[in-house]
């Protein structure tokens, strides 16, 4: 759980590449807030080139939302994608904006969850959703809360240095650690420390118990209760919203889950689940939909995609 040291392979030839669009995102990072909320309509339509991931997301519309007509999903399409294009740059401004800067973005409310937990010495699970604006809405968060997070290693090393030296500096004393460090992350959570957790992610059916997710059978980690259960800590969900017209953001921290873990790994990973769908269904445009979420499937049951 190191902080990444930067070495002179970094600078290697091969890596210039990536070095030059890192300084290009800091310059994009610079424009006025107004301008880069507008920017992405113009990118936006770009994304429908990759086919991969228009293809997950419209798979996962149609599956999450069948109630609604083919011209309405695919203004939900267009809105997703909008929001996907929006990501880079709200990305750039969490990576290289002062907090100072970030706070006149938006409103935070229910610090006061957090606060009691740490007035106990008791540590919680942040639990987190795939948004687009995951990145932002953790870099707003620590200019209040100090936490640890977990990330997923890029294999571009270039991008996963800065990915990890960034994220680490939207909190002072906060550390982002490799998502399979369970045992740092316990003793952790043990010693009263906030932990940003994303649970809403296909891991295979061994790590998972299917649950409903939007109708659907999902494949859903049991190690939320597992976590809470051996670090003895809270489950204090957070989540983030994109204003309309450029107007910022809100971000929301969530009463604690009562009564969790129960002892029952299907009830848990449901409640998970459920609180989940809840809070996409209120901005659907703004969930990561370009992810194989029901790759895995129950026994006989047919690939989706």
């Amino acid at each position: 759980m190191q902080t990444p040291v930067f070495t002179r392979a970094l600078l290697a030839p091969r890596h210039w590449p990536a070095w030059l669009l890192m300084g290009f995102w800091f310059l994009l990072a610079q424009l006025p807030y107004r301008i880069q909320f507008y920017l992405p309509y113009l990118i936006a339509p770009l994304l429908r080139y990759n086919k991969k991931r228009l293809n997950l997301a419209q798979t996962n519309l149609r599956l999450c939302f069948p109630e609604l007509s083919d011209q309405e999903r695919e203004s939900l399409l267009d809105e997703t994608l909008h929001s996907t294009a929006m990501a880079i740059f709200e990305t750039g401004i969490a990576w290289f904006w002062p907090l100072w800067r970030i706070r006149r973005l938006f409103t935070i409310s229910g610090l006061e969850h957090i606060n009691a937990a740490e007035r106990e010495g008791q540590g919680a699970l942040l639990l987190s959703l795939h948004f687009t604006t995951l990145d932002i809405g953790s870099a707003m968060l620590g200019a209040y809360v100090n936490y640890d997070g977990m990330y997923r290693p890029h294999d571009n090393v270039v991008y996963d240095y800065m990915q990890k030296t960034r994220r680490e500096a939207y909190c002072r004393g906060g550390t982002a650690f490799h998502r399979e460090k369970v045992r740092g992350m316990i003793n952790r959570l043990r010693k009263g420390r906030m932990i940003w957790y994303a649970p809403d992610r296909d891991l295979g059916e061994k790590l998972s118990v299917f649950v409903p997710f939007f109708g659907v059978q999902t494949a859903t980690v049991t190690a939320t209760a597992q976590f809470a259960r051996m670090g003895r800590a809270r489950i204090i969900p957070f989540t983030q919203k994109r204003l309309v017209k450029g107007k910022g953001y809100e971000l929301v921290i969530h009463p604690p889950f009562e009564n969790y873990p129960s002892g029952d790994e299907y009830q848990d990973a449901l409640r998970v689940s459920q609180f989940m769908e809840t809070e996409i269904r209120k901005i659907p445009g703004q969930y990561f939909w370009a992810q194989p979420r029901f790759k895995t499937r129950p026994e006989g049951e047919a690939k989706i995609y």
